[in-house]
């Protein structure tokens, strides 16, 4: 007895349903259905290789996948899906990895095309150009040691004897110390960067760098909003992390540290740059060392700061671990794969992702940080928060 006629798509669903929920034998499955053992088989290897579209009469799938899940995987998946309906893949994929911990944990992205598959998840809209979400990096990370959290702006400008004085201030949160405040001539990323060099060269690395929205530390433009200056951050394992826009009270503390500046020595210098920044080496070497801060108990940041123990090597390359693909970003801020181009972003040219292949697609990984995740079946990036590794 064949297939009903009158739907033959959802016998076939129902008969997959039956076998994942091991509701019978294949061989008793079968009968049921009215089916021969040798299709009962091959409509299931069909759904494990390519979910509800393998179980169309001409198969969708593609002839080859990455890193595709076994057949075991799958059903496990699915069976922790059917346990807890609402849960998205990041609850799978921790409760997969406490229920099976001798197995191989399938990533996120890897259940969300397994879900996807099973017509258990709406499908993502695919952005033919995405610049992603700047709001990933807008989550004022607290401080609560040195070193968690540095803060950087530009201070407005002011003029003396016909010399624009236009300061880089780079400040801890924890510890309230100003680590750095140059006047500079340029306020490009190459300048910032070679100020930035200085700083990790003295004290090691932060963990996060906050900023506000603008030019060079981010853009609302590009991908996840970096520049080259927070991609390159990025890529010595450092979280940029943003204020909202016209919100500068977000990072108030700093805001203060300038309104002080003001008081006492913007527009009081005459000489020029060279002596307002005299001026402002020694106000910042008070300011740290004999001004007390309430925030601190009334210590001062000398006392409270201390350098980072991430040590800064300017000669490291990115390195990725084995079984991830190594891709440097072209001049199209492009990365290619199989001979197809994937946009990440002109911020990160020039610089060494990790490509991570999975089932049907790949997670791009900039240093420690997932960045992006690449559809094979439709050429497409999607952008990924780096602090919950989830699509943005």
């Amino acid at each position: 007895m064949p297939w009903k006629e009158t739907s033959v798509l959802e016998q076939r669903r129902a008969f997959i349903e039956d076998v994942l929920a091991g509701r019978g034998s294949v061989r008793a499955l079968c009968e049921k259905y009215g089916i021969s053992e040798k299709t009962g088989h091959k409509w299931k290897r069909r759904f494990m290789e390519s979910g509800l579209a393998g179980l169309a009469d001409e198969s969708r799938a593609p002839h080859s996948s990455p890193a595709k899940l076994d057949e075991d995987a799958v059903i496990r998946v699915l069976g922790i899906r059917r346990a807890h309906p609402t849960w998205g893949p990041r609850k799978i994929a921790a409760l997969y990895a406490r229920a099976y911990p001798g197995r191989p944990a399938p990533s996120e992205s890897s259940i969300y095309r397994v879900l996807g598959k099973a017509g258990l998840v709406a499908p993502r809209r695919v952005r033919a150009a995405p610049c992603g979400s700047a709001g990933s990096m807008r989550r004022l990370i607290p401080a609560e040691s040195p070193n968690d959290v540095w803060t950087v702006d530009f201070k407005g400008w002011w003029v003396s004897d016909g010399e624009r004085c236009l300061p880089l201030t780079v400040r801890d949160l924890a510890s309230r110390a100003i680590l750095e405040v140059r006047l500079m001539e340029s306020a490009s990323a190459e300048a910032v960067r070679e100020r930035f060099e200085g700083l990790f060269s003295r004290f090691g690395l932060p963990r996060v760098i906050r900023s506000d929205n603008g030019a060079p530390f981010a853009t609302t433009t590009g991908f996840l909003g970096l520049t080259t200056l927070s991609a390159w951050w990025m890529s010595l394992g450092i979280v940029p992390d943003r204020t909202q826009p016209g919100r500068p009270g977000q990072n108030g503390s700093h805001e203060r540290m300038h309104a002080d500046l003001s008081r006492e020595v913007q527009g009081r210098v005459p000489g020029g740059v060279a002596a307002n920044q005299a001026a402002l080496d020694a106000w910042a070497e008070e300011y740290n060392r004999e001004r007390p801060h309430e925030a601190l108990g009334m210590a001062t940041p000398s006392e409270v700061y201390s350098p980072s123990g991430r040590a800064y090597d300017p000669a490291a390359d990115l390195e990725y671990p084995m079984g991830y693909l190594p891709r440097k970003v072209n001049k199209a801020g492009e990365v290619k794969l199989g001979g197809r181009p994937y946009r990440l972003g002109s911020a990160l040219r020039g610089l060494t992702v990790g490509v991570q292949p999975d089932e049907g697609g790949a997670t791009v990984w900039l240093g420690g940080f997932p960045i992006a995740s690449l559809d094979f079946s439709t050429e497409g990036v999607r952008p990924i928060d780096i602090l919950t590794g989830e699509e943005a």
